[in-house]
């Protein structure tokens, strides 16, 4: 993940240090000529571009070779949150903040697969139950927020957390974006949100993609709430 400020200029190089394929940099984050600053940097080379972050948000960031399909699939994918420059209305009220990004990984011959075939894992924070074996934690009363982004590249996500409902979801992360007692996101390929809510009770809360198919392959985090914000682990 990436973190930057409403207004910031970043500055990106781009080292290829693949031997045989050329690689770039696709930023959803910003406004550039595609043809200019997203291009190929080849084997061995380099290339130097700056960006002006001037929308806030929850953006993705890809590898934009072609083809775009195996690139993504091979992992070449990230978050860059490009933080409000007046914050977020609710920013005094969050005891606890996390990152979720969903993708997906492909068996076999990974492109052909990506084309033709279901994923065999769809997985959160690049891991498959790996949210799950260590929960993120909060204590009872808390106000969790959560930047969540869906780097697909093929699947959609109906971002879910069971057991409570979201006080407040900024589409895009964007604070103009705003909706409020969600009890689902939808989040296309590439699409991010800001999501809060309130836990009231002790317990562990599944956070999830209802396509329940891809939550079967991974796409699954417990959010363990105790009197104490710790882990017990005695929860089930």
């Amino acid at each position: 993940m990436l973190r930057v400020k409403e207004g910031d200029t970043i500055h990106f190089t781009l080292r290829n240090l693949d031997p045989d394929t050329p690689h770039s940099m696709d930023f959803h984050a910003v406004h550039a000529s595609p043809s200019k600053k997203f291009i190929d940097i080849h084997p061995g080379e380099k290339g130097t571009f700056e960006y002006k972050a001037d929308n806030p948000g929850v953006f993705m960031y890809h590898c934009g070779t072609k083809p775009v399909l195996l690139h993504i699939a091979n992992g070449m994918y990230g978050m860059i949150m490009v933080e409000p420059k007046d914050g977020y209305p609710t920013d005094a009220e969050i005891d606890r903040e996390y990152t979720i990004v969903q993708s997906e990984f492909y068996s076999g011959d990974v492109y052909n697969s990506s084309l033709h075939e279901d994923p065999a894992y769809v997985v959160f924070n690049g891991n498959d139950y790996g949210l799950k074996e260590h929960p993120l934690l909060a204590k009872v009363g808390d106000k969790v927020r959560l930047y969540v982004n869906n780097a697909g590249p093929n699947q959609v996500s109906s971002f879910h957390i069971v057991g409570t409902v979201m006080d407040r979801v900024y589409l895009d992360g964007n604070p103009r974006n705003v909706l409020e007692g969600m009890q689902t996101v939808m989040l296309p390929a590439s699409g991010g949100a800001v999501v809060e809510f309130t836990v009231t009770e002790e317990g562990d809360y599944p956070i999830v993609t209802h396509q329940f198919k891809d939550a079967q392959k991974g796409a699954l985090a417990i959010l363990r709430v105790t009197k104490d914000g710790k882990d017990s682990r005695k929860m089930e």
